[in-house]
Parts: structure tokens; sequence; C-alpha cells
């Protein structure tokens, strides 16, 4: 984990001083969610175990890391331990946003699944989860990740109960599900999470997610909040113009599909791990509104639209239906919507190195404790990773410890 930080100007020595003076801050930040001295002490080695070098993050790996004789300790943090988990969540997001936050930046919203077995992990199901590219027993997550010039982390999560679950009221209540926990859709979670960030102040300009978010509601809440989106819808999904010169009309199939080649432009949504991910893309300007239409605090025009995306090697085709300021270029809209590769690449980051789908506890509590701690360790690499790039500024000011919590 250390050896992938170590990029930009920083060396070696100064790479694991920022881990050190990370992990320091990081730790210090969470003790005040803990009334026991003991507690806290065991969520700092529970911290300490997502980010060490066992390919597995069980309670057992991270007992042995902790030098503790059996996964108790680090059991209790996740299950019996009390503890706001949404507090924790906060203070990620709080944390993450001090060193990655932008204007520009763009909130991206998708879900990933946690392969599981049996019946009893809160909220487990047979679902359809692109983890595995197929239906399977597994829970599902709906994360936002926030992704800027500076880095990405993420800032929210959720566990997606299906109806199967709360239909069953004594299910719910084995699995410590809170009393106010109803059904939700995986958009309406999405909105409960974009209404938080809003609320929080969290500085973005987009929000970027694909077909399961679509359109709808979440249009309506962007829009009223001055908020810009390129957001994924099926195949079938009607668009229609109006005040624009040339008129369109139907499915967004069919509107390709009548398309001419001049329409068509190759560009690049941005780097990937392969280099830059080119695609044809095509976007039509459907109907220019003014922002006042959907909040009197609003001013100015904004241009709702259609982006295409065709790939290069065997002609599929992708929709996104878009809400920008007017004037904003089809290259703006192609790289926000290439913004959704860095929450693909922090589910792999996140499973992979720091244990994501690791959890062993079944409650609701569990989940997202587990799931929170994970963030948390997450975002404290982004923020190392940014700095490491910016070490020749950063020793010019000598960056200082964070206070202590007065508790």
């Amino acid at each position: 984990m250390i050896r992938d930080l170590m990029i930009g100007g920083a060396s070696v020595e100064d790479t694991l001083t920022l881990w050190a003076s990370s992990l320091r801050d990081a730790k210090q930040r969470i003790r005040p969610l803990f009334t026991q001295e003991r507690v806290a002490a065991s969520a700092a080695q529970f911290l300490d175990g997502l980010l060490g070098n066992e390919p597995r993050k069980t309670g057992w790996m991270r007992a042995e890391a902790a030098g503790d004789p059996g996964p108790w300790r680090q059991q209790s943090i996740l299950g019996r331990g009390q503890w706001d988990a949404d507090a924790l969540r906060d203070i990620v997001r709080e944390y993450a946003l001090e060193t990655l936050g932008d204007e520009d930046a763009v909130l991206v919203i998708d879900e990933t699944g946690f392969l599981k077995q049996g019946k009893a992990s809160c909220g487990v199901a047979r679902q359809y989860t692109g983890s595995a590219g197929k239906i399977t027993n597994c829970q599902i997550g709906v994360f936002v990740s926030y992704v800027s010039r500076h880095g990405h982390a993420f800032i929210d999560r959720a566990l997606y109960l299906p109806k199967e679950w709360t239909d069953e009221p004594a299910r719910l209540k084995a699995a410590h599900v809170p009393s106010d926990v109803g059904f939700a859709t995986k958009p309406k979670i999405a909105r409960q999470m974009i209404t938080r960030a809003i609320a929080a102040k969290v500085p973005f300009s987009f929000v970027a997610a694909d077909s399961v978010y679509g359109t709808g509601e979440i249009e309506t809440l962007l829009r009223k909040a001055g908020k810009g989106y390129v957001l994924g819808v099926a195949s079938n999904h009607v668009f229609h113009s109006w005040g624009k010169q040339q008129a369109v009309a139907g499915t967004a199939s069919a509107i390709a599909q009548s398309l001419p080649k001049k329409a068509w432009r190759r560009l690049s949504s941005g780097g990937g791990t392969k280099g830059p991910r080119w695609h044809d893309w095509a976007y039509l300007e459907l109907a220019d509104l003014d922002a006042s239409e959907y909040n009197d605090e609003l001013a100015g025009e904004w241009t709702r639209g259609l982006l295409i995306r065709r790939n290069i090697a065997d002609g599929s085709l992708a929709f996104f239906s878009t809400w920008c300021p007017k004037g904003t270029s089809m290259q703006n809209l192609v790289s926000v919507e290439g913004h959704r590769w860095a929450i693909e690449d922090s589910f792999e980051t996140a499973k992979n190195e720091l244990g994501l789908d690791h959890n062993e506890t079944r409650s609701w509590h569990g989940w997202h404790r587990h799931v929170s701690l994970v963030m948390l360790a997450f975002a404290m690499t982004a923020v190392i990773r940014h700095r490491a790039n910016t070490w020749p500024s950063l020793k010019k000011t000598r960056l200082r410890p964070r206070p202590k919590h007065r508790s």
C-alpha cells in the first residue's frame, strides 16, 4: 500500500512521514466517537488492520496483526460496541473534502455487491450484482464517490434492503435494523445521499450515474439545487426537443440510429489503466430552460440534452440524459461521464487492498460500521496520494499535526 503511494515529488522517507502523520490524524478524528479509551484503541487497531499487508482483513487476521489472542475485540467494534456509524461517515466526508474539495467536482453514484452465504446477513438475497455479473446470493451497497482534480474518495454509503427483508419485521429485528428504516429503491437511496451532500454544502457541479439511477426525481432534485448531471438511461427512454432548429423525438436508440456520420466525434472520457478511454460520441441539445423555473434563487439558462456513447470496437450504445449550463461543451459532458471510472477503480482497490467485502458481521450496524471504517482508510490513502504529488510545496509550508480533540 505504501509503495503504491510513492509517487510525485515525495521520496520513500517523505511518504513514510506522510503515512505516519496521516494515520495519527485519522485516529484523532474518530476518537470522539467512543466513550471509552479501550474501545477507541480497538477502533484504531481495526484501522491499522485494514491498512496492513494481510491479503484478507478478517477478524482473526486483524487480531493477529494487533497482537490479540482472538478476534473478539475486533468483532465488538462492529457489533456490540455503542457508537454511531453515520457520525463516522460525516467525519470521513469532512476529512476527504479538506484535501479533495473543488467546486468543479463530480458526485458519482454506483453500487457494488458483497457475496454472501446463507440468509442471516442483513440485506442478503438472490439479486443481480455487477461484481459477479449475474444473479447470486449477496448484499448490495449503494455508494457516493467524490471525484475532483485532486483525487477521489467515498463520502456516503447505504445498505440496500430488498422487499423480502422489509416485508418481514422479525427478520429486520434479528438483524438490528433501526425501526425507522423501510424499503427504499436504489434511486431513492441516491436521492437521500445527494440531499445529504447538498445539506452539508459539499462543493460539486455535476452528478454522474448509470441507468439504475436514471431519470425522474433525481433530475428534479438536481435542477432545483442548480447542479448538472449526466445520468444513464435505457435505450427505450423517450426524448423530445422544443425551441431548437432541428426537432428531435423518439426513443434514445431510434434517435441514435438516425444520426448522420458527421454527428459523431471521437473523444476520450479520461485516463484509465490502459491509457485514454476513447469512444465515439454524439450530443443533442433538446431545450434551453431558465434555472428560475426550478428555483427562484437561481438564474441563467441551462440546457437539457441527450448524450450518446458508441463503443469503437463493437458499436454498442449507451445513453445519458444531461442537464448543464447553456454553452457547456460536449467534451465537458463526456469528461463528467468519464468520472464514473473513478468509483469502479475505488471499489476494486477497496475490496482488494482494504477489505471492503471482508465484513463478517450480520447486522445492519455491523455492515455500516465496517464499510465506514474502510471509507476512512480509503480517504486517508487519497489524501496521502494528493499530498505526495504536491510534496515540494508542502515541505515549504511544513504541515503540522492536527490538534488533538478535547474530550
